[in-house]
């Protein structure tokens, strides 16, 4: 028995990649199959990862503004020559809460990644 496995992430809990560790430990240890991993992400959260997964690459860690002005550590892609920013890295829904006010929040972070 063969079993594809492409999970996005469960939003603020868990990463593709760790639903993809999870569900391939127990259909290995509970069906004895063999177990084909992709994770995916939509753009957001994970989209790094998953990019870094599929093709290779590092991730660069830097410091940037986060949603309300708060320097945040975060991090970019390289895979040869490509960066690949994910925008959810410094600007997330999950980064500010219960605290929603688009007057006062920024994606300032993501111009930061760029450059």
């Amino acid at each position: 028995m063969k079993i594809v496995l492409i999970p996005d992430s469960f939003k603020g809990t868990l990463s593709s990649n760790k639903i993809c560790e999870i569900m391939s430990e127990k259909a290995k240890s509970i069906l004895n199959a063999e177990v084909l991993c992709v994770p995916v992400a939509d753009g957001g959260e994970g989209s790094v990862d998953c990019f870094l997964s599929a093709m290779g690459g590092r991730k660069v860690p830097v410091t940037v503004n986060g949603p309300y002005f708060k320097q945040i550590d975060t991090y970019y892609g390289i895979c040869g020559d490509t960066a690949v920013i994910e925008t959810a890295s410094c600007a997330s829904l999950p980064m500010v809460k219960d605290d929603k006010n688009p007057l006062l929040t920024t994606t300032f972070g993501v111009g930061e990644q760029i450059i």
